[in-house]
Formats: C-alpha cells, sequence, structure tokens
C-alpha cells in the first residue's frame, strides 16, 4: 500500500507556434523497490496520447529536479531538448538521491540546456530558481491569454499551506533556510505580479479542482 496519497503530475504547455513543453514527467514506468512507497497512475505517454501527442511531438522537457516523481520519464522523449538548472545537473551527478532515475536526465550534452537563476525561456514563460527542496530547484511561471499569470510551485512548496511567511521548520527538509528563502521569492513574485492560480507540487485538495486533460486553461 502506498504511503502517500498525493497528486504525481506534469504539466503541458503548447505555444501558438505549434511547440510543445512538457515540464516533467511523473514516475517512471516500472517504480523501482527503493521508490516502493509510490504508485503509478496514469502514465504521461497515455496521458500526451489523449490529446493526440506522441513522446517526438515534445520540442521541450523542462526538468524542475531529478526526484524519481517528477523524472521518471524523461527519456522517452528523444527529439526534445533539456532545460534544466545547471546547478542541479552537477549535483545531481554525485548524489546517490537521484540515482535511481540516472538513465532517464543523464542526456548527452548537446541535447541539454543549462540555465543559471531566473530564466525567460520564451515570451510568457519563465523558470524561477527556488533552491531548497533539492539544489537548483526551479519552479515556473506561465502567462496565458485567458487565465492569466499562472505559478507552478512544485515542490518549492508543494502544499497550499506552506505559501506563508510564518511558515515553521518541522525539521523534514534537507535546507530550511534555502526553503523559506525560495517560500518568500515566491510570495513576493504572487504579489507583485499579482498572480490569480498558484498550483502546489502536490496537494490533493488543489488538484480535484483543477483542470485535467483533455481540459487545459487558456
Amino acid at each position: 500500500m502506498p504511503q502517500y496519497q498525493i497528486p504525481i503530475v506534469c504539466y503541458l504547455v503548447q505555444t501558438d507556434d505549434g511547440k510543445n513543453i512538457l515540464i516533467d514527467s511523473g514516475l517512471p514506468e516500472i517504480i523501482p523497490e527503493e521508490a516502493s512507497e509510490f504508485e503509478n497512475g496514469r502514465d504521461v505517454i497515455d496521458q500526451l496520447a489523449s490529446i493526440g501527442l506522441a513522446p517526438d511531438d515534445i520540442d521541450t522537457v523542462v526538468s524542475t529536479h531529478y526526484d524519481i516523481d517528477h523524472a521518471g520519464r524523461h527519456a522517452a522523449f528523444t527529439r526534445a531538448q533539456y532545460v534544466v538548472q545547471r546547478a542541479h545537473h552537477l549535483e545531481a551527478a554525485s548524489n546517490p538521491r537521484f540515482a535511481a532515475t540516472r538513465s532517464q536526465w543523464d542526456q548527452p550534452m548537446e541535447r541539454l540546456r543549462l540555465v543559471d537563476g531566473d530564466t525567460e525561456l520564451l515570451p510568457g514563460l519563465r523558470l524561477i530558481e527556488t533552491s531548497g527542496h533539492v539544489p537548483g530547484h526551479q519552479s515556473v511561471l506561465v502567462r496565458l491569454p485567458t487565465t492569466g499569470s499562472v505559478l507552478l510551485t512544485v515542490d518549492a512548496v508543494p502544499f497550499g499551506e506552506g505559501l506563508t511567511r510564518d511558515g515553521q521548520d518541522d525539521g523534514s527538509g534537507p535546507d530550511a533556510e534555502a526553503i523559506r528563502a525560495s517560500t518568500i521569492k515566491l510570495l513576493d513574485l504572487v504579489e507583485r505580479e499579482q498572480i490569480g492560480l498558484v498550483i502546489f507540487g502536490h496537494d490533493q485538495a488543489q488538484w480535484e479542482g483543477l483542470n485535467k486533460l483533455p481540459e487545459s486553461y487558456g
């Protein structure tokens, strides 16, 4: 029986010029024994197929970080460029935490785009460096024509109650100071840009009310 009853999610951004950008790739097709607390739901490949997309249709994979529930299917997208924070990619090479997914994220350098800090990936899609959960974690800000700005906090703030200036360290975070700094950074961003929709990485209650494929936000 899985210990965690939380959503494991990916996000698809489709641009006006026909590009498909996948943010994270979810759990691996086969869950390794060391990650047996997870249970796969519907694989990202099946999810994409439900709207007529194959792995080769994905142009870019934005990798927020290499944990097994976020990078488990990276290698399926053989024509995509991978975008990840340089600090995270370099950290992962020697960190056993990411060994289980190394075959997924350890891509040829010519297919990697290593970025340093906050980066405007393309008009309307901005990467926000939010270390703490892991070094070089990144969140994503997407600006949509109708919905407006949408912030994907991913694991910088996995649950809604964590987006607060009064958060307390429960001792579970690997770098409480960095987690706190990233939380404040995201809060400042939400207030400064008046972001109307903030989607948290693993918030079950929120996830139940969000649009999911084949529904979308425009």
